[in-house]
């Protein structure tokens, strides 16, 4: 049986797309074939995470919406790219990075109701035992269909007064759309943190399980998107803890 993830932050620059991608690269070395759809289309990136050059692909999610092919046609197998031997499979379906297709999508927009047919529809030609939907921050009709869709919601934060307010309120909406399961990753923490206080406090706060919290990691930094964590620094701690957070959200 499949599993649909969304990965989610109120705002922009939590670190969305470099944990949705390690999830990503942590079900495949465990053998399952894993789907990543990039719904930011507004600001799309983690195709930059897989080391996949944008100006390469032959059709993008935005094509798929706009009805230029079907949603098969916009995956990506990345299995053979990826500095790793994998047991399963990962699969892309990359946002357009062209300022023409980005400008058309804000001017026109789409039919969000295309989303749920091509989520299901790419389970099923691609056989996915998880597809990852990496989000646009924020809440928009996209952000609610993701949500209501999903299985599992994976809610990434970090320790800053605005991300506290705006967790707040994704909590609520996830909870009124009855998402199975939820949790909160807590990311980027300073050191002189005690990461315990921290996961302590931000359950306390929303009364949802906090499932990983990241501290900040130079070597997260000097990878700066330039490959996925996992899969470079298999050994680290923070490899550890990507495990376990896939593990919350998938078993």
């Amino acid at each position: 049986m499949y599993k649909i993830v969304s990965v989610h932050s109120f705002r922009g620059g939590t670190g969305k797309s470099n944990t949705t991608a390690n999830i990503a690269a942590v079900l495949a070395l465990r053998g399952q074939r894993v789907g990543v759809v990039d719904t930011d289309i507004q600001s799309p990136g983690i195709h930059v995470l897989f080391g996949f050059d944008a100006d390469s692909m032959e059709h993008s999610l935005n094509d798929y919406l706009w009805g230029k092919c079907t949603i098969e046609q916009t995956a990506h197998d990345l299995t053979s790219r990826l500095e790793s031997d994998l047991d399963g499979a990962i699969f892309l379906i990359p946002s357009s990075i062209k300022p023409g297709d980005i400008a058309q999508v804000v001017r026109q927009g789409y039919d969000v109701g295309l989303l749920n047919d091509g989520f299901h529809d790419l389970v099923e030609k691609l056989n996915l035992d998880v597809l990852l939907i990496d989000t646009h921050p924020g809440l928009n009709d996209e952000t609610l269909l993701s949500i209501a869709v999903s299985d599992s919601l994976a809610i990434i934060m970090r320790p800053d007064q605005q991300d506290f307010q705006g967790t707040g309120v994704t909590v609520e909406v996830a909870r009124k759309l009855d998402v199975p399961r939820m949790g909160l990753v807590v990311n980027k923490v300073p050191s002189v943190f005690s990461m315990d206080d921290v996961k302590a406090r931000v359950e306390q706060i929303y009364n949802v399980p906090v499932l990983a919290v990241f501290p900040h990691s130079d070597e997260m930094m000097t990878l700066a998107s330039e490959g996925i964590f996992i899969l470079r620094y298999p050994d680290h701690p923070l490899s550890d803890t990507f495990r376990n957070l896939a593990a919350s959200l998938i078993d």
